[in-house]
């Protein structure tokens, strides 16, 4: 895929691995769409879209199938349920999902970034995590995480991942850009 201007990241401007995604999106040329909604606060406001209520019911889900598919509990679920709206958002719009954390040994990924996931998973889609304490790439494939060497091949994709990204992370997503559209700056 070489003609950049033609692809567009989505993904929610959060603090740590969105705002890599952005930095990087920007820096090889390619379109960038974040979600958030009214109240929450983003550290990259590229093209930002502040869902509607409306908008955000659009991903709505019921608590209980997220606590079972996620295999825990949450506590906020008001909050947690917006994040979960507009996670679906990203999801929905981006058809490979590319993350940044931790898979644990249930499958699941830690944190919220775990839900994005598992919405890829639902959604049949491409997804693949670097996992930051195995700092390697993990593909699900046939059900199973499958170490891997991803990259970004459609014109759409989500980017999203753990607030408390590491050196490595953060070289894990150039060394994705890089795999996929050459170095920074050429055509």
């Amino acid at each position: 895929m070489t003609d950049r201007s033609q692809i567009t990241l989505f993904s929610g401007g959060h603090k740590g691995a969105e705002t890599e995604f952005g930095r990087h999106a920007q820096i090889w040329g390619i379109k960038e769409v974040n979600y958030t909604f009214e109240g929450h606060t983003v550290e990259r406001s590229q093209n930002l879209v502040v869902l509607s209520q409306e908008e955000l019911k659009k991903g709505d889900i019921s608590m209980e199938i997220v606590s079972k598919r996620m295999c825990r509990t949450y506590a906020k679920t008001d909050k947690i349920r917006k994040v979960i709206q507009s996670i679906f958002h990203m999801v929905n719009n981006g058809y490979q999902v590319f993350a940044i954390g931790w898979i644990q040994p249930d499958n699941t990924v830690k944190g919220g970034t775990g839900w994005g996931v598992e919405l890829a998973k639902l959604f049949n889609r491409p997804v693949s995590v670097y996992d930051q304490d195995r700092k390697s790439w993990f593909s699900w494939k046939d059900n199973n995480w499958v170490q891997d060497t991803p990259a970004i091949s459609d014109k759409s994709f989500a980017g999203t991942g753990t607030r408390n990204i590491s050196n490595d992370g953060i070289q894990a997503i150039k060394d994705l850009f890089e795999r996929s559209f050459g170095p920074a700056g050429q055509e």
